[in-house]
């Protein structure tokens, strides 16, 4: 790392923004920390302290951080964030990556390692927690960065759901895939015909392919 870095820790917890400010002033690769506790604080401390490195939480009183971030990385694309939310959950991980984080953690991981992943994350790398499943990662590589309408309106696990049933999977083997019911997938499935204005697997398929959403 050539210089120390301005870290910014968006929380709207005090003692969660105070707990990560003790632990990263004592960090040689850090020069300064500020603390927000919005949405619109956050943005206006990032651009104005142009901070290297925001450390996320997701739910905040004023909106979302991934909102945050897309806008925080419109005026300092320089700048790492690494989300940190109570929130396990793909859909909401795949936003953040595509908003332009570098990384996601769940709040109960052990302090030590978010510090190491805010530095890993400075030094620009990529950090996901163990808990960040594979779906995710195939959603956000086989999905077109601006989804077509109707395909806007459909989750990341619906996407994943499109993907497999256009390779002609069963909903066994789509259940399997991801690990969840038949049950669980029929209701899934029910829900995207609905948004895609569909009446089955078939025309779901053949849509998808027409607008480039699977090979």
């Amino acid at each position: 790392m050539d210089e120390p870095k301005r870290v910014l820790i968006v929380d709207d917890h005090p003692v969660v923004r105070r707990g990560l400010k003790v632990m990263l002033e004592d960090e040689p690769w850090v020069s300064e920390v500020a603390e927000a506790a919005s949405v619109e604080e956050a943005v206006r401390e990032a651009i104005t302290c142009q901070s290297d490195v925001i450390a996320m939480d997701v739910a905040l009183p004023d909106g979302d951080g991934i909102d945050a971030t897309r806008r925080i990385l419109e005026a300092c694309p320089d700048a790492a964030v690494l989300m940190l939310t109570m929130a396990d959950d793909d859909d909401i991980v795949a936003k953040a990556l595509n908003a332009g984080a570098r990384g996601f953690l769940l709040k109960d991981t052990d302090p030590d390692m978010v510090i190491d992943a805010l530095r890993t994350v400075a030094s620009g790398g990529v950090v996901l927690g163990p808990r960040v499943g594979p779906t995710v990662l195939t959603a956000l590589r086989r999905a077109p960065a601006v989804l077509p309408p109707p395909f806007d309106q459909l989750t990341t696990r619906e996407l994943e759901i499109v993907n497999r049933l256009a390779m002609g999977d069963t909903n066994a083997q789509i259940a399997r895939h991801l690990n969840v019911s038949e049950k669980t997938i029929r209701n899934q499935m029910s829900a995207v015909f609905n948004k895609l204005s569909v009446s089955d697997r078939v025309q779901a398929a053949l849509l998808a392919r027409d607008a480039g959403i699977v090979r």
